[in-house]
């Protein structure tokens, strides 16, 4: 949806572009393992659980963080991560006053990541967060991101986003004029707040659908 409000339809670039939505929705899983199934909600694969040796139900019944939990976390996010290297290669390909804010919530995402697995993968007993002093660094790393050249290796898009890359493939619009330039750091904070909007939704309808 943002590349095609940042005036970006190539099928390539869409594709890249899915892949790091779905890339940060398997980080959202990862960190809220425990706050999910505290509402009665598992979004981790049920049979790598199963591989794992754990028991969907019964886990969910009775949630607690375990080394084979631990396995199944790690698995995610190691998914997420191959994830996020491909969609780089999308963020290289928009707009140059885009490309600092999404590179902003790809880095933020990686982080959240990275804290869980600081964490020990225990997503269960606490939540990973980002703090403040560390988002804005990680904002000026965005910019510096935004000034390189990714690799542009053609990659098939994802099974599950693949109707999104075909509907925009169908629909090709006249040519439309480049994005009006925007601060990058502007850009960056109004991306992240929309992000931050986006979750406190979503966590609202969680706790709605769970009363």
């Amino acid at each position: 949806m943002m590349a095609l409000l940042m005036g970006e339809r190539n099928p390539d670039t869409v594709a890249r572009t899915c892949d790091l939505g779905v890339a940060m929705q398997l980080t959202n899983i990862a960190r809220d393992v425990g706050e999910d199934a505290r509402m009665g909600r598992l979004y981790l694969p049920r049979d790598w659980l199963r591989e794992a040796g754990i028991d969907p139900s019964a886990w969910l019944a009775k949630p607690q963080f375990t080394p084979a939990l631990a396995q199944v976390v790690s698995r995610l996010l190691s998914s997420a991560d191959e994830l996020y290297a491909q969609a780089e290669m999308g963020i290289s390909r928009l707009p140059a006053p885009c490309r600092p804010g999404m590179y902003a919530a790809r880095l933020l995402y990686v982080e959240i990541g990275r804290e869980v697995e600081r964490r020990g993968m225990d997503s269960v007993t606490s939540r990973a967060v980002v703090r403040p002093r560390r988002k804005a660094r990680l904002l000026m790393s965005a910019l510096v991101a935004a000034a390189r050249a990714a690799q542009r290796d053609a990659i098939l898009a994802l099974g599950a986003t693949q109707f999104l890359v075909d509907a925009v493939r169908s629909h090709p619009l006249p040519a439309m004029a480049a994005p009006p330039s925007v601060a990058w750091w502007n850009l960056a904070d109004r991306l992240i707040g929309l992000i931050d909007m986006f979750e406190r939704l979503e966590r609202r309808q969680r706790v709605g659908d769970s009363l």
